[in-house]
């Protein structure tokens, strides 16, 4: 597999995803579609911040969810690496649907990939494509899309967050796209410009084979954000998804924290952290299931047009 294809590979994407649409009849949520984008994005490579990859996943993302219908634009900032001293292009993508309602809620997942897996028990400097770290949330929101222009009530702002984790050792730092942005936020709501986020959602390895869902420890202590928390997994309970489990689990640190911390938007986070592929080269699409993420997006598409 190239590590740099050319469009001859983006090319047969799109006629592979569009195979697949016209193959489809079902007016829901397609996790063989969602699928397609996840093998889609992989074969682009790695696509740690600042990479080639990085800026073709940047340029196929919007012009997807410009295609869908949605105002795109980028969020771009300058870090300098902590090896090399050099600058890195970070730029957080932001597809919004109808930008005109000031009311809005916040769908997020972040699209870079950690440099290296250094979780990997035999090479923890080989290459990590990030299937389900990294590639299942874009791809879900990628097939979500399809559903925003007719979505009624709040507007709905998709946002890829850059450099959630550009680290490479153990000082570097975490979250960076989503703490520019919410800092961005932040300031904007001080001078009462710009939209109102009512709630946020993350969505971070949702394709795990194996999917069970608990409900983020963080997510569901602060105040503001446990009844996001509980009203997602009342939507799940409802339509009878085990995968979503009503019983807390695991305190993560994830790109909710900043949102919530510094921008003030109640941020829940829905990830599946019990995932054996984590930071090693096994995360890879074979590691993932449509079937995952036809239940993630389901469910949240469901919850979306439950807000009023």
């Amino acid at each position: 597999m190239s590590k740099k294809p050319s469009t001859v590979v983006v090319a047969g994407w799109l006629m592979m995803v569009g195979s697949i649409v016209g193959a489809e009849e079902s007016p829901g949520f397609s996790g063989t579609r969602a699928f397609a984008h996840l093998e889609a994005i992989c074969e682009l490579g790695p696509r740690p911040s600042g990479s080639e990859a990085m800026r073709r996943q940047r340029k196929l993302l919007a012009d997807h969810f410009r295609a869908l219908g949605a105002d795109v634009r980028g969020q771009a900032f300058q870090i300098r690496d902590r090896r090399s001293g050099q600058p890195v292009h970070i730029e957080n993508l932001i597809a919004s649907w109808h930008p005109n309602r000031g009311e809005r809620i916040l769908l997020g997942a972040h699209y870079d990939t950690r440099p290296f897996p250094d979780r990997d028990p035999v090479d923890p400097q080989g290459r990590f494509l990030g299937a389900n770290d990294g590639a299942s949330g874009v791809a879900l929101l990628m097939e979500l899309g399809r559903f925003m222009p007719d979505l009624e009530g709040p507007g709905v702002d998709f946002v890829l967050f850059d450099a959630e984790e550009y680290v490479v050792g153990p000082r570097d730092p975490y979250f960076l796209g989503s703490t520019f942005f919410a800092r961005q936020y932040a300031a904007s709501r001080r001078a009462d410009e710009g939209p109102v986020y009512r709630a946020g959602v993350i969505v971070d390895m949702v394709a795990d084979r194996d999917l069970e869902i608990w409900q983020e420890i963080k997510s569901l202590s602060w105040p503001d954000t446990r009844p996001i928390v509980e009203s997602i997994w009342a939507v799940a309970a409802r339509k009878g998804v085990q995968q979503f489990v009503p019983r807390p689990r695991h305190e993560v640190e994830d790109d909710h924290v900043p949102l919530r911390m510094i921008g003030r938007i109640p941020t829940c986070d829905i990830i599946d952290f019990d995932y054996p592929a984590w930071h090693t080269t096994a995360d890879v699409p074979a590691a993932c299931a449509a079937e995952s993420l036809a239940v993630v997006g389901d469910v949240l598409l469901d919850w979306l047009r439950e807000q009023r």
